[in-house]
């Protein structure tokens, strides 16, 4: 079952740090959702209903872990609630952009369960198809048990 975030889609964030989200993946992530630090040096945009869900795995881990509270701070201690404005917009803290490197254009892009905003120029160096073995990526994914 899809839930419902997929697509490439560009954007800009503004002087107040306000970014477009695109309608499309609006209808899924809602008028508020919360966007965190992610992998790989992005943002994540979980809808609230999946963000509870990951919110949920996160209190299973064992807080006498070090590697586990380390996890959890990384993605709680970053989260924000945003809410879209009547223009389409939400605010991207300070504290995010500057993780993520975000000045100027943005590429959002749905996973699925949630987005992922990357500034432009690290999306492009990430998702370079030259540096992408997609035979070595579907030997792994057959070894699962998923065939591409």
């Amino acid at each position: 079952m899809s839930k419902g975030l997929k697509g490439e889609y560009n954007h800009s964030v503004d002087s107040k740090g306000r970014m477009i989200v695109p309608s499309k993946l609006r209808e899924r992530l809602g008028l508020s959702f919360v966007v965190t630090k992610g992998m790989d040096k992005c943002l994540y945009a979980y809808p609230s209903d999946e963000w509870e869900l990951f919110e949920n795995q996160l209190e299973k881990l064992p807080k006498t872990s070090k590697q586990a509270r380390e996890f959890v701070r990384f993605f709680m201690g970053s989260a924000m609630d945003v809410e879209v404005d009547n223009q389409g917009r939400v605010m991207l803290a300070n504290t995010l952009r500057e993780f993520a490197g975000i000045t100027k254009d943005v590429t959002i892009v749905g996973m699925g369960d949630h987005a992922e905003i990357w500034s432009k120029e690290k999306w492009d160096e990430q998702n370079s198809v030259e540096d992408i073995d997609f035979e070595e990526i579907s030997k792994g994914f057959e070894d699962l048990g998923i065939m591409i």
